[in-house]
């Protein structure tokens, strides 16, 4: 905090917060445009400078005492992203408004809320396979460890997507850090899909089990290296960050083919069980997909869609639903390894 002379630097009151700005009028906040004074010289007021910084731009941040929800058009461009979503935006918050924005209805309130109960879900399937399933079916310590380390991906990947639809109307640095954090975690989701599936296809062929292990993680890298390129982050790259996650998740293809030749061809029995899995699992992606880079249903009525059934949040909740049933499958394919030994 510090005490300035508004008249030497030239900011006017719209960017100002007085210590009594919970007594303020209806809007308890303390940003008052288009005030103006003849002299500040005897005013003892005190300034946020964050709020300073954003003032120059245009921006102030809000009041703690009340959430004071925006339409698109008001949004400073960072935060502009699907002009069909109108209306109960969040921005300029500090850092304790944001976490109280949990309790509000905005339209993140679904987007946040459906990652940190996917968290959930994941944590109580992971206590659950470790204390009941794992022991039922005889599974062995390496066991507990790949389906253990999968839901705890798919754990930090919901933990990510949640913080970022929580923070990311803080401030314009903060977004972009936060969404650094969100793109970690999606490849971490990624990686906890590939984890189990292909240590378990192929559990009886030790070396392309750990060549492809090597190769989903060094691409895995790969994507975060991307995330230090400066524009990385920004409206213009958003169809290459796409393009680079679509094309680490559609590499999975490369291992499915080399397992359904290497397991006998598509009529023996387990290609039979689990290629149906993999082509259901892909679909589930696709359509989650295509809610997400289509930015349907809003995009055909626009405002009718702002706080439920986005695009985004059908996107969440699609997403989770393929974890869950990928992990299912990754059960699955465990109790066939566990019943049908390898053959030396």
């Amino acid at each position: 905090m510090s005490w300035l002379n508004f008249e030497e630097n030239g900011i006017t009151e719209k960017c100002l917060k007085t210590p009594a700005s919970s007594s303020s009028s209806s809007s308890s906040s303390y940003i008052l445009d288009h005030v103006q004074r003849d002299s500040y010289h005897l005013l003892d007021i005190e300034i946020d400078e964050h709020a300073v910084k954003a003032c120059k731009t245009g921006l102030c941040y809000q009041d703690t005492t009340e959430l004071a929800l925006l339409k698109y058009h008001e949004l400073p461009d960072f935060m502009k992203g699907n002009p069909y979503v109108v209306q109960g935006y969040r921005t300029m918050l500090p850092f304790s408004m944001c976490l109280r924005s949990l309790l509000l209805w905005t339209n993140e309130t679904v987007n946040i809320w459906s990652h940190f109960l996917g968290f959930y879900i994941f944590l109580l399937i992971a206590l659950y396979d470790n204390l009941v399933v794992l022991p039922q079916i005889e599974g062995s310590f390496s066991d507990h460890i790949i389906l253990t380390l999968g839901l705890a991906c798919y754990m930090f990947c919901m933990l990510c997507s949640a913080g970022f639809h929580t923070f990311c109307c803080h401030s314009e640095k903060a977004s972009r850090r936060w969404l650094a954090v969100d793109m970690t975690g999606v490849s971490m989701g990624i990686i906890g899909c590939y984890l189990p599936s292909v240590h378990y296809a192929f559990y009886c062929q030790s070396m392309w089990r750990n060549i492809y292990l090597l190769i989903i993680t060094v691409l895995s890298v790969c994507a975060l290296v991307f995330q230090l390129h400066p524009r990385f982050f920004t409206h213009g790259w958003f169809y290459i960050r796409v393009a680079i996650y679509v094309a680490l998740s559609a590499y999975g293809v490369v291992p499915t083919i080399h397992w359904v030749y290497l397991s006998g061809g598509i009529s023996t029995t387990i290609v039979q069980m689990f290629l149906p899995k993999v082509i259901m699992m892909y679909l589930l992606g696709a359509l989650a997909f295509s809610f997400y880079i289509s930015k349907l249903p809003e995009r055909a009525c626009p405002g009718k869609f702002d706080y439920i059934g986005s695009s985004h949040q059908l996107w969440h909740f699609l997403i989770v639903l393929a974890f869950c049933y990928w992990h299912q499958a990754g059960e699955e394919i465990l109790r066939h390894r566990i019943s049908n030994k390898c053959i030396e």
